[in-house]
């Protein structure tokens, strides 16, 4: 059997383990028992669904220390991170849990004396779920719970670089009573993904990069079926010349830099009244620089690592091509020497042109770019200058300019200053090279199912009466 080795990106790319790549073979066998099992799912209706998947829930409470510690080891995600990784998405999964019944429930279009008809929400049927590395537990969660309780029966791909939190919350779920064929998961690279695609399945629910999210929409092209996609981003955060800088710059580091940047929502791009540039940049300055990045299991530790050797190249290739062009290192922390791994120091550019990779393409990772503006247009048009449209954020003390902007951005949410809070309720999902479709929320839940209306008539108009 062929072998995928997990690595420790902030320990020097240290063995963590181990697990089989999927076969061809395995992963037809896992889809043939998923169909199997899909109609008595679906059939057993949603509060049956939930009772069964309380239990599973309750695990991943009394288990988060530990799923928190491999996260970090296979991520380099700063354990604080990862232990708000995990607290965060079981209560996103807690929502789906008690918000489903009513989320689902039938919807009653027309009723009268002689008609009623109503809005009747069912699962599509096999999906497969395909989720990115950088929130390995939170994705699962989003890309498997909300299927279930919709009345889906799902095949899991996590990413290759994180196999052993996929296969702990394998092994949580199948500790549980589900029918067999609800659940499976499967594990190798991109090639596995695309086994699993291309196999007979009713919808794709993938988050991840635009290019590997626009093969998967061609595949589900030529098999007719449904995509939920969820890709890059290059948010902007327009900063206009009234604000409260030493309030704003909080927020603004703490909007690009968790988790080193590796957040498909953070703020990439930078856009700031030419008023106060100079000023920003400086409390930015002062934060990036007090810093420390370490061994991300040290709970002193502010930042740990990229996710693998590959990001770190990407980034020194975007950032030096910045540089090429002008570009200035306005601030930036300083690495400790000996750590070894795929460590990168959070930085800050300015003098950036709209040329530069740094502000054409998405960075995924503690980079900041800035540029400054003098007008609201041109501020709008800065903010739209780019192919995704996933999140944005507009920062002014004139709540009725920060409305305006707000709905002059092509994105698919728009934060309004310091609100930061991400709530399970809001429905999440892009513009343009960003997805289609969206995640969570009364609409996520209902993306994931078929509209059926049944048109009957009323108790006193039936036929033959």
């Amino acid at each position: 059997m062929t072998k995928l080795i997990s690595t420790n990106p902030a320990d020097n790319y240290a063995k963590t383990g181990e697990v089989e790549v999927s076969t061809d073979a395995e992963i037809t066998l896992k889809i043939e028992k998923a169909h199997a099992a899909k109609r008595a799912w679906k059939e057993l209706g949603i509060e049956g669904r939930i009772k069964l998947l309380v239990p599973i829930r309750e695990e991943f409470k009394l288990r988060t220390e530990e799923i928190s510690m491999l996260i970090s080891k296979e991520t380099g995600k700063a354990i604080n991170e990862s232990t708000s990784e995990v607290t965060r998405y079981i209560e996103e999964l807690t929502w789906f849990l008690e918000n489903g019944p009513e989320a689902l429930a039938d919807e009653v279009t027309l009723k009268d004396d002689q008609s009623l008809h109503r809005i009747v929400y069912e699962p599509y049927g096999v999906v497969a779920s395909i989720a990115p590395w950088n929130f390995p537990f939170g994705m699962a969660v989003w890309g498997i719970f909300p299927n279930l309780v919709a009345g889906n029966v799902v095949v899991f791909k996590t990413s290759e670089e994180c196999p052993l939190v996929g296969q702990l919350v394998d092994e949580i779920i199948l500790n549980h009573n589900l029918p067999e064929g609800v659940f499976a998961e499967v594990y190798g690279d991109g090639t596995v993904g695309r086994k699993l695609s291309e196999s007979d399945i009713n919808l794709i629910w993938f988050t991840g990069s635009t290019r590997t999210g626009k093969a998967l929409y061609k595949t589900a092209a030529e098999k007719f079926i449904k995509v939920v996609l969820e890709m890059g981003g290059s948010n902007p955060c327009v900063v206009f010349e009234d604000v409260d800088v030493a309030l704003a710059a909080p927020v603004i580091f703490g909007g690009r830099f968790r988790h080193c940047g590796q957040v498909c929502n953070a703020i990439k791009r930078l856009i700031v009244h030419e008023s106060v540039a100079e000023k920003l940049t400086l409390a930015l300055k002062e934060i990036i620089e007090r810093q420390k990045i370490g061994n991300p299991l040290d709970p002193q530790t502010d930042l740990g690592s990229l996710v693998a050797k590959r990001q770190q190249q990407l980034l020194n290739e975007q950032l030096q091509d910045a540089l090429d062009k002008g570009a200035v290192i306005a601030a930036q922390t300083r690495l400790d020497q000996s750590l070894k791994g795929a460590f990168f120091p959070l930085t800050l550019l300015t003098n950036v042109t709209r040329d530069m990779r740094v502000w054409r393409e998405e960075v995924f990772g503690p980079i900041l770019p800035i540029m400054t503006f003098k007008t609201e247009e041109e501020a709008v048009a800065l903010a739209n200058d780019t192919v995704y449209g996933l999140g944005a954020r507009v920062i002014s003390d004139d709540k009725v300019r920060a409305e305006r902007v707000a709905s002059r951005i092509d994105a698919g949410s728009v934060a309004i200053n310091e609100e930061s809070r991400f709530s399970p309720c809001d429905p999440f999902g892009g513009y343009k090279n960003s997805g289609m479709g969206r995640e969570r929320g009364i609409h996520g839940l209902r993306e994931l199912c078929q509209m059926k209306v049944i048109q009957s008539r009323s108790d006193a108009q039936q036929f033959g009466s």
